[in-house]
């Protein structure tokens, strides 16, 4: 087979290497700057295509007209997709024998879109899966050939579940390939009632609401871990919560200190408590959430927000 490879994070990079030995082209998205010295950062498909020595090319939109004319040129069998970031047309998807194939981090159709993985979390849904689809001009409604499941983690978040799905993505794509190459899988259509949106998540997302349900916040944090990231607006400023986890409560004041001790700080919540394990103030270094307490001088009884 003859495939064109099309993805950006982390996400895909499973696929590609189980694929590679047929992929005669990688497509990702341009290096773009970041960090405080701007320097040009390059996509984890990117240093992996580079690796296994496949071809790369960036285009800024996939929709040029010149860039599809280079794919169609190629006379591609498939283009594999997984966690591209653009949406591809269908001149695009046109130009290979059995157009897109795409792996989605969700079970379609719920949580079509950007971040599958962190709604599926934020939603507390009680399995995840990945979806291998025929893709379509629009935003993951293409009929779906397989999909596969997994149950997620108590405490899991949104980082550690994409690592899994990411392994789980690359072996449904195998075990597809002869199928797909040979054009004898199944289309099933999406059932558009069932159909919910997952829109990238902002820094604003990541806030943490200690009178909510303590179920609910803990979700959110999971689901903004590693990215956006979760906090807290306490009276010190915005607390940003690398590691939490709840425990059984006993009633009290919502957001005060039940405990503090063991590296831990404890804060009193609605149907469990939190326990803050691994906590940043702006400009400060990552402390334990009883090296915090200590730094701001909170003792057992005091409102943290």
């Amino acid at each position: 087979m003859r495939l064109a490879f099309f993805g950006t994070s982390s996400f895909a990079v499973p696929a590609l290497r189980a694929t590679a030995e047929a992929v005669v082209l990688v497509v990702t998205q341009p290096p773009r700057p970041s960090g405080r010295g701007r320097q040009l950062t390059y996509s984890p498909v990117w240093r992996t295509a580079e690796s296994l020595g496949i071809e790369v090319c960036a285009p800024e939109k996939a929709s040029d007209p010149a860039f599809i004319e280079r794919i169609r040129a190629m006379k591609c069998d498939a283009l594999i997709v997984a966690s591209y970031g653009q949406i591809l047309k269908q001149d695009l998807l046109d130009s290979a024998h059995r157009g897109g194939i795409n792996l989605h981090g969700s079970i379609l159709p719920r949580h079509r879109g950007a971040a599958p993985v962190q709604w599926t979390i934020l939603s507390g849904d009680a399995e995840a899966g990945v979806t291998l689809m025929q893709m379509d001009r629009g935003l993951d409604t293409g009929d779906i050939i397989a999909i596969a499941r997994t149950e997620i983690g108590p405490d899991e978040t949104a980082g550690e579940l994409e690592e899994r799905l990411s392994e789980l993505a690359s072996d449904l794509l195998c075990s597809w390939m002869p199928h797909i190459r040979d054009g004898d899988y199944p289309r099933i259509p999406q059932d558009e009632s069932l159909a919910t949106l997952a829109r990238k998540l902002s820094r604003a997302d990541g806030a943490l609401d200690l009178a909510s349900e303590a179920r609910d916040a803990y979700n959110r944090f999971r689901a903004c871990t590693p990215r956006p990231g979760a906090f807290i607006q306490t009276r010190f400023g915005a607390l940003s919560v690398h590691e939490m986890r709840l425990q059984e409560g006993s009633g009290g004041q919502i957001a005060t200190v039940r405990y503090k001790g063991g590296g831990d700080l404890v804060l009193v919540g609605t149907g469990a408590d939190f326990v803050l394990k691994s906590v940043q103030l702006p400009g400060k270094r990552r402390v334990t959430g009883e090296e915090f307490a200590n730094g701001v001088r909170l003792r057992v009884g005091d409102s943290l927000v």
